[in-house]
């Protein structure tokens, strides 16, 4: 019996084995890998100069303008009350005695 249950399970794994689709797959291309630089090319020729405009003509002086007017005088302060009538002499101190 137990031959058969073997037996029996190795048929089942090869009939369910034989129904199997391969999945395919599809790699995609890869990029071409550039080789290594060549040499360098000659140094190509200078190209000309482009048209210069002309240049545009000088603008003319303006007028001076008019001088402003004189502002006005101001007022004159209120005049000082007359003094006393007495002078007032002031006299320095006396000088230190000499040491």
């Amino acid at each position: 019996m137990k031959r058969l249950t073997l037996i029996l399970s190795l048929l089942a794994a090869l009939g369910l084995g034989a129904c199997d689709k391969p999945t395919v797959i599809n790699v995609p291309a890869q990029a071409p890998v550039p080789g290594p630089a060549g040499p360098k090319g000659a140094t190509g020729e200078t190209g000309s100069t482009g048209y210069t405009g002309s240049t545009g003509a000088t603008g003319e002086t303006g007028i001076q303008g008019s001088t402003g007017a004189t502002g006005d005088t101001g007022n004159t302060g209120p005049t000082g009350k007359p003094g006393p009538g007495s002078t007032v002499i002031v006299v320095p101190p006396p000088a230190a005695p000499a040491r």
